[in-house]
């Protein structure tokens, strides 16, 4: 989804990278940022926070009229119907990274 809005054409893929994997994990519940990632990554949880936040604000708010065929493709088990998860809420996502 990023690919399409200039906003975060000035990220660097591998932070914009990193928050999409923090994202993942916290709105699956599946742990937070490990020092291992942090290693790999480069990046602490506190450089991927207003990041993460940015990423859930523009997952809340998409236009649904930009990307069917990418959403289309993503809902499919095959994916993991990953396009139909919902965004977490905002508070709730705060919560989450300040325990990180």
């Amino acid at each position: 989804m990023t690919l399409q809005e200039y906003d975060y054409a000035r990220e660097s893929p591998s932070k914009l990278a990193a928050s999409c994997l923090l994202l993942a994990l916290t709105m699956k519940s599946l742990g937070g940022w490990t020092p291992t990632l942090e290693y790999y990554s480069g990046y602490s949880a506190q450089d991927l926070h207003p990041l993460v936040k940015r990423l859930n604000f523009l997952l809340t708010y998409q236009p649904r009229d930009k990307l069917n065929a990418v959403r289309s493709k993503y809902s499919h088990r095959v994916f993991f119907e990953v396009a139909k998860v919902t965004p977490m809420d905002m508070l709730k996502l705060e919560e989450a990274l300040t325990s990180c």
